[in-house]
């Protein structure tokens, strides 16, 4: 795509459009003049460069990279007319854009009803998610694996929910028998699942845990903020394929959050909530006196705790899956690249004399720390934050971020490692852009070099 001359053709056909509503004289206050925008222009680029390079293979740190160049004139087109999705007064076409979007994400995860609509971040989809919960077990509590987001502790605070933290195994994985004992003691009334923790990208068991969920008679909320679009290698072949059964599981779940401004190469901010019942839109009833007067279909606002929320978004989405639909050959092969490149890196590492395997990646997240002697946390901690910090500023720069892993998460993974501290950072790589799957063995060679420099002895 040609990105500057779909841009110029956006601003064409957004005045074409405008100027079928007759002329108007532009207010004179609202007026700058093209010296003055130079100026603030200049030094607004300038301000910019101070930024990490998030769209280059060699950022390999957090969960960040630009949006595809589609979704780009997509929300800058519809932006132009400023739409307000909260009700089909303020974006009667964008809100037919979002429907039909969360419709393609609600046939992703195989529900057959579904009630949802975007949201301004995963975070707010979640709160959504738990506020349902709240409503249909009220006075019982929220499960959710240690691993989870920390949006899930959060929100039952903010919902005045009581949250319980349930053990995770060797892999990261919820415990499913710590979560029984906790499901007997009957205050739990919700689960929280997680497919793809940002920390390290671990599915929970969704499968296995749905024979809970009919004993206890408990809600399942599937946070797939990070990881929900690897629903499309469920099943595929290749080394890319991911085990069906936790993916398929979803669909018998009761709520999932998935975030299109992760992988599905939006945005910010874009999140998704869908509900399986479209009955839970009774407890978003509301009334406003001065909106939703232009039809009698239900408005987005209807079944949203949020109120203004952009348009835009809706259109950039739509319009990037008329391209890139959510499907396997759609978006399925982005995230394949990005699935490549964490297992290609991880078979490096194992055979590399400098850097040590954290744990075998599940999905593009790659976790690994530098080998040190005597072979010990306080010592990995600091041999991490030095690679970082080098990495960043070496000639040939490589961009990685850290991970603090507590000391019996360390030990259950590597036992021979000397438990001198209560954790330690370990190095954590994001390959969610699909040039990563070139890149990895210069990244590689890179973090081994970094790696094999020993820091001078302190005296």
């Amino acid at each position: 795509m040609d990105l500057q001359h779909w841009l110029g053709r956006a601003t064409h056909a957004i005045q074409d459009w405008a100027d079928t509503f007759g002329p108007y004289q532009p207010h004179p206050a609202l007026q700058v003049d093209d010296g003055r925008f130079a100026t603030a222009f200049e030094d607004f680029t300038a301000r910019l460069r101070d930024n990490y390079p998030f769209f280059h293979p060699h950022y390999a740190g957090q969960m960040l990279k630009p949006p595809h160049p589609a979704a780009v004139v997509g929300y800058l087109t519809a932006m132009l007319i400023n739409p307000n999705n909260h009700a089909l007064d303020g974006g009667p076409a964008t809100a037919r854009m979002e429907r039909e979007a969360v419709a393609q994400l609600a046939a992703m995860f195989g529900y057959d009803t579904h009630l949802g609509h975007l949201t301004t971040s995963g975070t707010i989809a979640n709160l959504e998610a738990l506020f349902v919960a709240r409503e249909l077990h009220p006075g019982r509590g929220v499960a959710y694996s240690a691993d989870a987001h920390y949006t899930h502790g959060r929100m039952c605070r903010v919902l005045e929910m009581e949250g319980h933290a349930v053990p995770t195994d060797d892999r990261g994985r919820m415990d499913l028998d710590a979560l029984e004992d906790l499901l007997r003691s009957g205050r739990v009334g919700t689960v929280v699942l997680t497919a793809g923790t940002t920390g390290l990208g671990v599915v929970d068991p969704i499968h296995e845990a749905l024979i809970l969920k009919e004993r206890y008679g408990v809600r399942f909320h599937v946070d797939a903020a990070y990881g929900g679009f690897f629903t499309l290698l469920a099943g595929a072949e290749g080394p890319e394929g991911l085990a069906p059964e936790p993916w398929r599981a979803i669909a018998r779940c009761d709520s999932v959050v998935v975030d299109p401004h992760k992988h599905g190469l939006q945005p910010y901010g874009c999140g998704a909530v869908l509900f399986r019942d479209p009955e839970v839109g009774r407890f978003y009833l509301h009334d406003s006196p001065y909106t939703y007067f232009t039809s009698t279909d239900l408005h987005l606002g209807e079944i949203s705790l949020e109120c203004s929320r952009a348009g835009a978004s809706a259109a950039a989405l739509w319009l990037t899956f008329r391209l890139l639909p959510p499907t396997a050959d759609g978006l399925g092969r982005v995230l394949a690249a990005g699935r490549r490149a964490a297992l290609n890196w991880a078979q490096l590492i194992t055979t590399s004399d400098h850097l040590e395997l954290y744990q075998q990646p599940e999905l593009d997240i790659v976790s690994y720390f530098p080998v040190v002697d005597p072979a010990t946390l306080s010592g990995i901690d600091r041999a991490s934050a030095r690679i970082l910090t080098d990495g960043m500023t070496s000639p040939d720069p490589v961009f990685l971020s850290t991970l603090r892993a507590d000391s019996e998460a360390f030990a259950a993974r590597h036992p021979k490692v000397t438990t001198d501290a209560d954790g330690a950072r370990i190095l954590r790589s994001v390959l969610m852009k699909p040039e990563s799957e070139h890149h990895v063995e210069h990244l590689h060679q890179q973090v081994e070099r970094l790696a094999g420099q020993r820091p001078p002895l302190a005296r």
